[in-house]
């Protein structure tokens, strides 16, 4: 059995933007005629079908905006029996849209101690509460320097994306909940900013930076997030089979061979594939391994 630990399955505009930037051509689908190429064969249900044939049969769809959460959760509850699971999470790319003046989340975080806001009708998040509508984990959560946003807001949004970073690792803990970290030339802050929270738990997601904070993640007891990244920038530092989880980020971010197409949780195989050929071990061992440490650190 197969986890995808990280994927946005639940939202379908991304999908579709996914589909409006894919350069599918007519020699990749000569040579792969059975690969799926129309946008109506990212249904949540093919979706979800071929991740199970290929047998991924755990995906967690990943939060990135308050409302954006509430979708995953509410897909994850539809799809339940279908090992669909869901987090909590703002983006650091949201934090000058979700940060007040005050320096406090729009959405009362972290005031709150525990989740219930996210039921939206004011009922705690234990007892009787169906496991579906709890999220797995806080995240995708963390500090994105990257790109002409910071360049346009400059330190301004650099402290919003902290601020809101806190608060969500402050959630986190007062939930007793592992975080899924997006960190994206970011990683003085990061350790920072982690300095404050001691003992929290988490992976990093989509890892893309250099040995030394591969192996500062790793010391600080984090897993770490590996995709299709791995298949087409042979380059990047890989950890071992013990601390690392696999994930798709589907819908973008394909793996090779299949690179120029849309993502999903069915590829998780192929990544597999590929970590056993670097590795040296077999994709029974990676799948094995891989699928514990998913198991462990989101209690799934």
């Amino acid at each position: 059995m197969l986890i995808d630990s990280h994927c946005h399955i639940h939202d379908q505009d991304t999908y579709r933007f996914a589909f409006s930037r894919a350069q599918i051509s007519h020699k990749m689908l000569a040579k792969y005629p059975d690969m799926p190429h129309e946008l109506a064969d990212f249904t949540p249900d093919k979706l979800i079908e071929r991740a199970h044939d290929n047998d991924v049969m755990k995906m967690i769809c990943i939060g990135t905006s308050h409302q954006d959460s509430l979708l995953a959760r509410d897909f994850a509850t539809e799809h339940v029996n279908n090992g669909v699971y869901w987090s909590y999470g703002i983006h650091p790319d949201e934090a000058d849209s979700e940060i007040t003046a005050s320096g406090s989340c729009r959405h009362g975080f972290p005031h709150c101690s525990s989740l219930t806001t996210l039921r939206g009708n004011g009922e705690p998040l234990h007892g009787a509460t169906p496991r579906s509508e709890i999220p797995v984990a806080i995240g995708e959560v963390g500090l994105d320097y990257h790109g002409k946003s910071i360049a346009e807001n400059g330190a301004d949004f650099r402290e919003q994306q902290i601020q809101l970073f806190e608060q969500m690792l402050q959630l986190a803990r007062d939930n007793d909940l592992p975080l899924i970290f997006h960190v994206r030339e970011a990683y003085d802050d990061f350790f920072a900013v982690l300095k404050n929270f001691p003992g929290v738990r988490g992976v990093v997601h989509s890892f893309s930076d250099s040995e030394k904070n591969l192996r500062e993640s790793l010391d600080r007891g984090f897993y770490i997030g590996v995709n299709g990244m791995a298949t087409f920038a042979p380059e990047l530092p890989l950890p071992p089979l013990e601390r690392m989880l696999l994930e798709t980020d589907a819908p973008f971010l394909t793996p090779a061979p299949f690179r120029g197409t849309i993502n999903e949780p069915a590829y998780i195989k192929n990544i597999c594939a590929y970590i056993s050929k670097v590795k040296g071990e077999s994709e029974q061992t990676v799948a094995k391994i891989t699928t514990k440490n998913a198991e462990k650190l989101f209690n799934i």
